[in-house]
């Protein structure tokens, strides 16, 4: 049994030399020759370069995203809103005089829109306008007076338009805005034209700010005369002695001096042309008007107005029982 044993132990133990000894040759044989370890060195580093790029790179767009969400330096502060009011009635230019403003006034950043309607309800029409036009907005409506009211006929400038609803405006106002907000009003008619430019020159107002017109009381334009820079006259042609000679779209008012002031507001009974100085003379002297605009130089707004259709080939069509379809809303 013993010598079994020891005849297995020295095979084993033959079998571990020879292996040994086959390994070592192979060894031996294989000095000098070449080698692709540089191949494998060469790859191995491309790796890493690549990776480290890759490293950077996100490390770069974190750092941007990072500007963007988080600017370097104290954050800026928030811009004075601009509450643009303005009165609309129905009409069959209604729905394109709303929808030309309102795509003007998505431009202007921090603006509140504030539409108020003459009817004793909101309409379906101004509602769903309203709700996708994208503006922060307040809905109003209230009814002009009958006895204040354009009949069908009447002159444009026979009596005052919009006043219930630029004061119901003021009202609102009073009653959702407080003295720590900042902010101006300015009262914007549907049918003009404004320059985005026009509101950033407004939005800074302490007061009341001024600038021309363009394209109204029979002239090319209107305009607050201003010296050393303070307003000292107007330059206009029709009615140059009233107190304030100017036109609803040339003047914006702060905020605080409208809370300031609770009495302030346009009055139904004032006379021709003297609708904004109504309001005008209980916030302010001329002498604190606010020139913009270049000194009042240059022409940011136009009192445009759309022609009225004209519709005799839709009330033949109608008289033929052959009216377009009135759930089409134009």
């Amino acid at each position: 049994m013993k010598m079994k044993m020891k005849m297995k132990l020295k095979n084993v133990f033959m079998l571990y030399f020879l292996v040994s000894i086959c390994g070592l040759m192979y060894a031996l044989t294989q000095l000098g020759q070449p080698c692709d370890c540089t191949l494998h060195s060469r790859q191995s580093s491309d790796l890493v370069h690549s990776r480290d790029r890759t490293i950077s790179r996100l490390q770069g767009e974190l750092k941007r995203l990072q500007a963007r969400g988080n600017p370097e330096g104290p954050p800026k502060p928030a811009l004075p809103t601009i509450y643009t009011v303005t009165p609309t009635y129905t009409r069959l230019v209604q729905k394109a005089e709303l929808t030309r403003l309102s795509q003007t006034l998505l431009h202007v950043p921090s603006l509140h829109w504030v539409v108020v309607e003459d009817s004793p309800v909101k309409t379906s029409l101004v509602s769903e306008l309203l709700k996708r036009s994208g503006l922060p907005y307040t809905h109003l409506c209230t009814q002009t007076p009958k006895d204040f009211k354009l009949q069908e006929g009447d002159p444009n400038w026979l009596k005052p338009r919009g006043v219930e609803q630029r004061n119901l405006a003021l009202q609102w106002l009073r009653e959702n805005r407080g003295p720590s907000d900042e902010g101006v009003v300015y009262f914007a008619d549907d049918d003009n034209t404004y320059s985005l430019r026009l509101f950033e020159e407004m939005r800074f107002t302490k007061r009341v700010s001024v600038w021309p017109v363009g394209l109204v009381g029979g002239v090319r334009f209107e305009r607050p005369l201003v010296e050393r820079g303070k307003v000292t006259g107007f330059y206009t042609a029709w009615k140059p002695n009233r107190p304030f000679p100017m036109d609803m779209a040339g003047f914006a008012v702060s905020l605080p001096l409208l809370l300031a002031n609770p009495a302030a507001r346009f009055h139904l009974s004032a006379q021709r042309g003297n609708l904004e100085s109504s309001l005008l003379q209980a916030l302010v002297s001329i002498e604190e008007l606010e020139p913009r605009a270049s000194n009042c130089t240059k022409v940011l707004v136009w009192h445009t107005r759309t022609e009225k259709p004209k519709m005799k080939q839709e009330d033949a069509l109608i008289l033929q029982g052959l009216g377009s379809d009135p759930s089409v809303e134009v």
